[in-house]
């Protein structure tokens, strides 16, 4: 802080300034100025407008009406202001000086808006909105704008910028002066406090910061699972709807919360898994699609791929709609509880697009106001580029860009001890600043380089919507691992029984060492899955040949048309019990060629028991009732599917010849295989090699028929005992122990696979 501070004088609002429709705010002209003194060019107006006592705001966010406009008073606040510093970017705590620096490069008038709640409380603003303009020539440094403001409270302020800037759409800007912005760096931001509210659909967010709040106490004895990449069995999951249904049991406080999770976390051990991977948790406005008149404006956004910012935890995460502090605190605290657990939480993040949509129907929060031109991507004429299929692209190679993602992946790591990243559509990190695939990404070589990260586990989804497919080619320097789109699909095709697939599927089981034979890359850097959440889920992909998206409104355009599902015999549900008892087959299927696969397994969140959305395949996720995990129906199944998804996983974990350091040689695996030109050929078998001699004999059976296989010789002194049989009922369909007596043949029933273990 260079100068001395001076005395800001205030002057009463006109109108409601804290979002539009209003005057711009950029513009100083008119506003009252001090005089009189030879540093008044130092001295910037203050506006300020408080609401008289009782009166109440027409929205959550302090929208006032013209009949509360009028009980508007003065006041005169008297804060010592200083120019401040340009870093850290957000707010920081300056001696007792709050410190707020926002990164512009284009803008050439900045206002920072203040609203102090009276109550201290959040959910309704009385104590109005104060702005004070920044002076380019004392609060401006290079690109970066910033004030500091002595005796602000250390908690419970609401702020957000007004920007304003060059009016030429042709150059890329987008600069409207009468919306208050989020702080892109805001380390917690406020909206409505409960989820779905729809009576506070159009209700605004501002940034906020909590400096009151003692640290956050990780115990004595806490510690990070630490585990290794080889050994994760990964379970993708979205926080709300995991408990968010009457079924979870929970208190109506708590459910679809982040203390939700902690209350279900017996389940996730007794399932078997040991890491969640939470669909996006930054904040985001499920009610985006209600703002105006759509064919989706019925819709909720439950699944979240629709960032407001990048630092905040999901806000209406919180229970009992605490807010945004303690949605911070109690993040933290389910961190805490699954890694007492041993169950390490890796965040799918969404650095390719933000909430802002497009120039057609935009949504002016943050980036696009502050500054377009840098945060998204644009052709030549101004116009949005769209690699994301959502309206707008992220500029992440912009060095600007590029570390407000590196900054918001060390917080998530030392604030709040996330264990790893999957980066959505991950493609688009790939890309320019035009727009065009580049071979060594800055942004992904120093994400794989970082210090501060260099603990965690990094995923890509390796393809966008611009048909950037990188499956098995995504730039890694040895650190990157991908979901492998190509596992999903080889995977589906042989199991259903199509023709020709047979070596896919050989090479996918085995590590898909085509894609990730690769310098350094080990099996492991395969992200196998057969399910997630932008596609059918797993009953779905055995019940259903076709999409059946009537309800979600996008006229069955979302989502991929090649699922490469089989419905079993009949489309959708059925009384059938041939057909319940394939489908039925086809899921154990489906999950023991997961858990037997070289590579990192990964399953959806519902599968253990058999969800499904009914045919609803909709790739945003914006209809709750067809999401929430149905805690009945798991119980109902226990005895069965989930007894069979869980074992298998325990299974794995208690035998390391499924997920090896590297690639399989000759020695780690026996091909009993001599049909492999055959295109009709659809039964594939296999021994796993353990160095002990507890070999693992894997079989599966596509055809329509029977197969009657001849048995490999055991290893000396053992014999083969019968440990999976997806054909026989539970709990014979799969044994721990296993059962004796297998002999020196098997008859593989049809859609069915077997899995035996040489034992003494």
């Amino acid at each position: 802080m260079l100068h001395h501070p001076f005395l800001y004088a205030s002057k009463i609002a006109t109108q409601s300034t804290l979002f539009p429709p209003v005057s711009s705010a950029g513009n100083s002209a008119g506003r009252s100025s001090l005089a009189g003194n030879s540093s008044a060019r130092d001295v910037r107006s203050l506006r300020f407008m408080k609401q008289a006592s009782g009166s109440k705001s027409n929205n959550e966010l302090g929208v006032f009406s013209e009949e509360e406009t009028s009980k508007v008073i003065e006041s005169r606040p008297s804060w010592k202001v200083f120019p401040g510093q340009a870093f850290p970017l957000g707010v920081s705590e300056v001696d007792n000086c709050m410190n707020f620096a926002i990164f512009s490069q284009h803008a050439t008038a900045v206002t920072l808006c203040l609203v102090l709640p009276e109550r201290g409380s959040i959910d309704a603003l009385d104590g109005g909105m104060i702005e004070m303009v920044l002076d380019p020539d004392l609060n401006k440094t290079g690109d970066i704008w910033h004030i500091c403001i002595e005796d602000l409270p250390r908690s419970n302020v609401l702020y957000g910028y007004r920007i304003d800037g060059p009016g030429d759409r042709g150059k890329g800007h987008r600069f409207d002066s009468s919306i208050v912005l989020v702080d892109p760096y805001a380390k917690l931001v406020e909206g409505r406090r409960y989820f779905g509210d729809i009576s506070l659909k159009l209700s605004k967010f501002l940034g906020t910061y909590d400096f009151d709040s003692l640290p956050f106490d990780w115990g004595e004895n806490y510690k990070l699972p630490n585990i290794s990449e080889k050994d994760l069995v990964i379970y993708e999951m979205n926080v709300r709807a995991f408990t968010s249904d009457e079924s979870s049991g929970l208190d109506s406080n708590i459910r679809g919360s982040y203390l939700g999770v902690i209350e279900k976390i017996p389940h996730l051990l007794e399932l078997g898994i040991n890491a969640v991977e939470l669909l996006p948790v930054f904040e985001f406005d499920e009610l985006e699609f209600q703002r105006f008149p759509n064919p989706r404006d019925h819709m909720i956004n439950t699944w979240g791929y629709s960032t407001i910012n990048f630092f905040a935890p999901m806000s209406r995460y919180a229970s009992a709609g605490g807010g945004s502090v303690n949605a911070s605190r109690e993040f933290k605290q389910m961190v805490k509880a699954l890694h007492s657990a041993g169950i390490e939480v890796i965040l799918d993040v969404v650095y390719n697009h933000t909430n802002e949509a497009d120039d057609a129907f935009p949504y002016t929060t943050s980036f696009r106001g502050i500054d377009n031109k840098v945060y998204y991507m644009m052709d030549n004429n101004g116009q949005l580029l769209n690699f994301s299929g959502c309206g707008n692209t992220l500029n992440c190679n912009h060095p600007v860009v590029m570390e407000l993602i590196l900054d918001s992946l060390r917080h998530w790591v030392t604030e709040y001890h996330v264990d790893g990243f999957r980066f959505d559509l991950a493609s688009v990190l790939c890309r320019g600043i035009d727009g065009s695939p580049i071979n060594a990404p800055p942004l992904i070589r120093a994400i794989a380089k970082d210090a501060v990260l260099s603990r965690c586990k990094i995923i890509a989804e390796p393809w966008d919507c611009g048909g950037l497919y990188l499956v098995g080619s995504f730039p890694n320097w040895d650190r990157w691992a991908e979901w492998n789109g190509k596992y999903r699909d080889d995977v589906r095709k042989f199991i259903k029984g199509d023709s020709g697939v047979k070596g896919s599927f050989a090479t996918r089981v085995a590590g898909s060492s085509d894609l990730y034979r690769v310098n350094n890359r080990r099996p492991y850097h395969s992200i196998n899955f057969v399910i997630a959440h932008d596609g059918f889920t797993l009953r779905d992909l055995v019940s259903y040949n076709f999409k059946h998206n009537k309800a979600n409104g996008e006229g069955g355009k979302d989502g991929s048309n090649d699922n490469f599902s089989w419905n079993c015999g009949f489309e959708g549900e059925t009384d059938d019990a041939s057909i319940r008892a394939l489908r039925s087959r086809q899921m154990k299927n489906f999950h023991l060629a997961l858990m037997i696969s070289q590579g990192t397994p990964m399953m959806l969140m519902g599968d253990e028991y058999g969800h499904t959305r009914y045919g609803n395949n909709n790739s945003y996720g914006h209809d709750t009732a067809i999401n929430n995990f149905l805690w009945d129906q798991l119980d109902a199944r226990k005895s069965d599917h989930f007894r069979f998804f869980s074992k298998v996983i325990k299974y794995r974990h208690a035998h390391e010849v499924f997920s090896r350091e590297n690639f399989l040689n000759t020695n780690d695996i026996t091909w009993h295989e001599d049909n492999w030109e055959n295109p009709d050929s659809k039964f594939l078998a296999f021994t796993l090699h353990d160095r002990s001699g507890g070999d693992i004999y894997v079989a599966f059976n596509s055809h329509d028929y029977f197969v009657k296989v001849l048995l490999p010789t055991p290893p000396k002194k053992r014999n083969w005992f019968r440990v999976a049989d997806t054909n026989l009922k539970s709990p014979d369909d799969f044994v721990l122990d296993g059962v004796p007596s297998v002999g020196n043949t098997y008859n593989i029933a049809p859609y069915s696979s077997i899995l035996l273990e040489a034992k003494f």
